[in-house]
């Protein structure tokens, strides 16, 4: 579903059925205290869209950098297949998905 940033994410919902106004993140908790501006910038919708391996899971955490900036939303990851933690998001784990040898330095 469409997120009020304008992106595509499989975690937020909005139901707007019969002029309800409701929108949620399914990835944050109730308790995190979500709001529409955390869209902006959270880096869920462009990991899914550059990844899009089962085996990985996103922990998503409320940040705020200094006192005076907004709220940003930082993820972790885990990978269930290889037990993995803390890669990049945007490349996986790299034992799930075999890369091409393009990308390994190997010649075709």
């Amino acid at each position: 579903m469409r997120t009020p940033a304008g992106r595509e994410c499989r975690y937020f919902y909005g139901d707007y059925y019969r002029g309800r106004n409701r929108e949620e993140c399914r990835l944050l908790d109730a308790a995190d205290q979500w709001t529409p501006e955390l869209c902006f910038s959270c880096p869920v919708p462009e990991i899914i869209q550059s990844n899009a391996c089962e085996h990985m899971v996103l922990k998503p955490s409320l940040i705020r950098p200094f006192p005076f900036v907004k709220r940003q939303v930082r993820v972790k990851t885990y990978c269930e297949k290889t037990h993995r933690k803390g890669f990049d998001p945007h490349i996986g784990c790299g034992e799930c998905h075999v890369l091409p040898g393009i990308f390994l330095g190997e010649d075709e």
